[in-house]
């Protein structure tokens, strides 16, 4: 059964690593883009746009702009980006909070999702945000190990 303190023990652990990546890289590896394949910038402000998406506007019914394409192509020094990770991590500890994680979406969920479960409970929702957060810490951290042989070669 999901809890709220089961789910931030994972999230966190997700967000610290990325963010510890990030600090790891600094700002110009953060912004190096490989062949095929997104900057590290771009997939943790990406991962902000899911927490976004899917706790503050499905979990909480609050009205998110998102523009998804846009995510992958931001850059900038790291420092605003932890700040904003640092605010949406508050974020999400507020809308788990208040979550009824067997209760439908109290926003409106992406069509693709309507008929599964992440369409269906906040809980499984906030299951897919953890999701993204696993995948995308992952991929940060194959990216930051290519972006690290490459500086050293």
């Amino acid at each position: 059964m999901l809890d709220e303190e089961s789910f931030l023990f994972f999230t966190d652990r997700a967000l610290d690593g990325m963010t510890a990546i990030l600090a790891g890289l600094g700002d110009e590896l953060a912004s190096t883009r490989l062949p095929g394949a997104n900057t590290p910038y771009a997939i943790v402000n990406h991962c902000l746009g899911v927490i976004a998406a899917w706790a503050g506007q499905v979990v909480a019914g609050r009205t998110v702009h998102r523009d998804r394409e846009a995510e992958f192509t931001a850059a900038g020094p790291i420092a605003p980006l932890l700040d904003r990770v640092a605010r949406a991590r508050e974020r999400l500890r507020e809308d788990v909070a208040a979550a009824d994680f067997d209760a439908p979406p109290r926003g409106e969920v992406p069509d693709k999702y309507a008929n599964t479960p992440a369409g269906r409970r906040q809980g499984a929702a906030l299951v897919h945000v953890y999701e993204e957060l696993a995948q995308h810490h992952g991929q940060l951290e194959l990216t930051r190990d290519i972006l690290l042989a490459s500086v050293r070669s």
